[in-house]
């Protein structure tokens, strides 16, 4: 019987058997992928993807620095606007709140780059990509792919959609270092999340696209047009899925972003993150690498306006001392102001260059007392006040809380640098100030006298307010001493106070050691004058303070 014939009379046999070949395989295929579906647990994110950075800010909000290993923190979604979310969307899966956590199409392509030897494929859904970057491993295999999809559509099947995206904001690099949006409206523009406008928001979701790259937004004409560009693409996607009114679009401008890199001011401010970490780590009871991971905001006292104010004056005078101080001669500058009554620490200038110079000379510096402290001589003191009789080289720190109390009549308040500590928008600790009667009202006034006559009884005349161009009226009272006279002058210190502010500065020099890694003191450089440079910074401090 010839083959046509055949073939004709089979043919429905054989198509049959095809058929129920396909159904049979399709049937194990989708059996497989049930199965596989209830095997599989989502897992637990990352520990480097929960991990948190803490932010230090200073007491009006502004931005001081961090610490922790990831520049990240969490926000919950309900502190991100609408308009934000919506920018992301369109930017990154405009089926998002609809889909079922996976693009079929994105997982075929991405599968065939794999086994292709392709280049990397996006188009990943939000929910793909939170499960890519904050539960998997990045190794590209088909296996791991195919997790991906399915752990994505579990999770789009039992967590909310606000859920997942909440956990996707908090987890996905915009490039700056920035983990999350979080770290990113900081980084890129200088404000909180919730500050975020319509024109900024829509610039971060353009940003996720290719964050390494446009991380330098603003400070490269290329990246800054090709960003503009996207940005425009994800204003029209926004306008044309309803999430901004044809008003809202037209009224968008391209944002300013903040300079990257950062400028060499973040490491000056080291000296201000020590002291507050040490301080906030012991009030909540943990370690400094507990804090540093625990994704905490410290408010501190400080006052970042005349902190680099004061920096910058102390820079423009020391050039002088600097090139007249001596081979191997270094001269430094110590700085604390502190409200009386309180203790809150406004200003702490530690040294000029953290890198260089990690140790606090405001803090930890035992500075040469001199004749500082003769207006002590014979008055009763109590409490911390009673370790200053006798002492020959207290900190600044310390002098400055000492003369803190006599500008409060007698009452001493610890220093402090922490007025708050919050977690995730939660106060997790309020500081108080530490308060105690350390010198009868009649010893304040004593001391206060003697600081005026000067501590030899003469008297040492202030900066008038006059000399100074557009400054306000000094302190109540000022002291200048210090130790050593002449040629041989090796400490100046300069205190000027009253009831709102207690200003300490002073300046000192040393030379290195006999022995490796110690060194000794040295006399200061008669030119320009230590006395006229103390008084004279602390008099332009002290203006800087009355304006800020």
């Amino acid at each position: 019987m010839p083959f046509r014939t055949r073939f004709r009379r089979d043919r429905g046999r054989w198509l049959r058997r095809v058929l129920v070949a396909c159904l049979t395989s399709l049937a194990v295929v989708c059996g497989a992928v049930v199965v596989a579906y209830h095997l599989t647990e989502i897992p637990e994110p990352h520990p480097e993807t929960v991990v948190q950075s803490t932010v230090f800010v200073d007491a009006g909000g502004a931005y001081l620095g961090r610490r922790g290993p990831v520049d990240r923190q969490e926000v919950p979604l309900s502190e991100v606007p609408r308009h934000v979310q919506d920018a992301v969307i369109a930017a990154e899966n405009r089926s998002f709140r609809t889909d079922t956590g996976v693009s079929p199409r994105a997982v075929a392509r991405a599968a065939w780059a794999t086994v292709s030897g392709g280049a990397p494929q996006g188009g990943s859904t939000i929910t793909q990509q939170y499960v890519k970057n904050a539960l998997l491993s990045p190794e590209r295999s088909l296996s791991r792919k195919a997790r991906e999809a399915l752990i994505a559509v579990k999770l789009d099947r039992t967590r909310a959609k606000d859920e997942i995206l909440e956990g996707y904001l908090n987890t996905v690099y915009f490039g700056r270092g920035a983990a999350g949006v979080q770290a990113a409206a900081r980084n890129y523009f200088d404000v909180t999340p919730g500050k975020l406008t319509v024109s900024q928001g829509a610039a971060l979701a353009a940003i996720v696209n290719i964050p390494s790259y446009y991380e330098k937004a603003g400070s490269d004409p290329g990246v800054t047009a090709r960003l503009r560009h996207r940005w425009e693409w994800v204003l029209d996607a926004m306008e044309a899925g309803g999430s901004i009114s044809p008003a809202q679009r037209a009224a968008a401008r391209f944002p300013a972003f903040r300079f990257y890199p950062p400028g060499g001011t973040e490491g000056q401010r080291q000296y201000l993150i020590d002291v507050a970490a040490q301080e906030a780590a012991d009030r909540l009871g943990i370690t400094q690498d507990q804090l540093a991971r625990g994704g905490y905001t410290v408010h501190t006292t400080f006052d970042l306006a005349l902190q680099d104010a004061t920096a910058e004056s102390v820079k423009a005078r020391a050039k002088g001392a600097e090139g007249r101080a001596g081979k191997g001669v270094r001269v430094h500058t110590a700085v604390v102001g502190i409200e009386p009554g309180d203790g809150a620490v406004r200003v702490l200038y530690g040294g000029a260059d953290y890198a260089r110079q990690p140790f606090n000379d405001a803090v930890s510096g035992s500075v040469e007392a001199g004749s500082v402290l003769d207006p002590f001589d014979g008055v009763r003191l109590g409490g911390p006040l009673r370790a200053l009789h006798g002492s020959t080289a207290p900190t600044p720190l310390r002098l400055a809380a000492g003369y803190a109390a006599v500008a409060a009549d007698g009452v001493y308040a610890a220093p402090r640098t922490v007025t708050r500590i919050t977690r995730e928008g939660r106060t997790v600790h309020t500081a108080r100030p530490e308060t105690r009667r350390v010198l009868e009202e009649k010893g304040a006034l004593a001391v206060s006298a003697r600081a005026r006559s000067g501590p030899d009884g003469r008297g040492v005349p202030s900066v008038p307010a006059a000399d100074r161009a557009g400054a306000d009226d000094g302190p109540g009272a000022l002291l200048t001493a210090g130790a050593g006279g002449g040629i041989a002058r090796r400490t100046v210190w300069t205190v000027g106070y009253d009831s709102r502010l207690t200003l300490a500065v002073a300046l000192f020099a040393d030379r290195p050691g006999a022995k490796k890694d110690t060194t000794v003191p040295a006399r200061l450089p008669d030119d320009p004058s230590p006395t006229a440079y103390a008084e004279e910074l602390t008099g332009t401090i002290w203006d800087l303070a009355g304006d800020t």
